[in-house]
């Protein structure tokens, strides 16, 4: 069975789709489109822009979905998933490759939550760190027992986790699982606590969006985020949508649910092979490739 994965926010970088812009015509006019429905040009920032530029979060969700969305578009009939998966952002992506909903509307999502989710950002103020080589359970014990708001917000693979919320709280959590033997638990560069209560206000404004949008059955099962289980049922994506803002990313739980279910070969549509990685580090022996046009 083959499993298709979609990457997150972190997977950008200056002159994405500008291969698939000059390959494609079913990309040019893809291309075009999204900067009629943005109001903006993001396909210069795509292909011309600085690093800087991109790590915009307003340009940064929707340039991910569209490499994505269109190169998955672009595959055509090779387009054969099994199953779906997608981190964070990359749930989106997926649920339109699948046909979930159209590309439009995902646009019109992904723009309307990066948005939500910057002005969220300047509401609080909150961060994220990475922990690498401590168990999930010692992680979340520290969570628990840290004053103030910090939870796991990612949980990426077997050893590698993201905590994320009010800054003091989650430096306090860092040096308490530096104690306990994290080999690495420092802040991330980035601008507020994804994935955490903080993000309320972004995911109130988000769930009125969904709520006004057309979501079909996919194609094939989409394992999301929020249950790292299998759904077709358009309404349970809805709501899992919603949910993931102030959620963690199971991406681990994802993983172990996909191979589990007898995914075979993992392919990444997007830019980056950043998933292609985390898979890696389960399982070994399993297939990976990354689409191309």
């Amino acid at each position: 069975m083959k499993a298709y994965v979609f990457p997150g926010q972190g997977a950008q970088f200056p002159g994405m789709g500008k291969d698939l812009h000059e390959a494609s015509e079913t990309a040019r006019a893809m291309f075009e489109q999204a900067d009629e429905i943005l109001g903006f040009r993001i396909t210069d920032i795509m292909f011309d822009g600085t690093e800087e530029q991109l790590k915009q979060t307003k340009v940064t969700q929707p340039a991910i979905f569209l490499h994505s969305t269109i190169l998955a578009a672009v595959i055509g009939d090779d387009f054969r998933p099994d199953m779906v998966a997608g981190h964070s952002l990359g749930e989106f992506s997926a649920l339109v490759a699948a046909g979930a909903m159209d590309f439009e509307s995902g646009l019109r999502l992904v723009a309307a939550r990066a948005n939500a989710m910057q002005e969220a950002t300047e509401l609080s103020e909150g961060t994220m760190a990475a922990v690498l080589a401590l168990e999930d359970d010692a992680v979340e014990k520290i969570c628990g027992e840290t004053d103030g708001i910090v939870v796991p917000a990612n949980y990426n693979c077997p050893g590698q986790l993201v905590i994320s919320g009010e800054v003091a709280a989650v430096t306090a959590a860092c040096e308490k699982m530096r104690e306990a033997g994290a080999r690495k638990a420092d802040l991330l560069a980035v601008g507020g606590a994804f994935h955490s209560p903080l993000m309320e206000p972004a995911r109130q404004k988000l769930a009125a969006a969904i709520e006004a949008t057309a979501f079909h059955i996919p194609r094939c099962p989409i394992y999301q985020n929020v249950t790292a289980k299998p759904t077709r049922d358009p309404m349970e994506i809805k709501t899992n949508l919603v949910a993931q803002l102030t959620a963690p990313v199971r991406w681990t739980q994802t993983m172990a649910a996909m191979l589990g279910d007898g995914a075979a070969e993992i392919i990444e549509v997007g830019p980056g092979q950043v998933l292609q990685g985390l898979f890696k580090r389960l399982d070994r022996s399993i297939p990976r490739s990354s689409a191309a046009v």
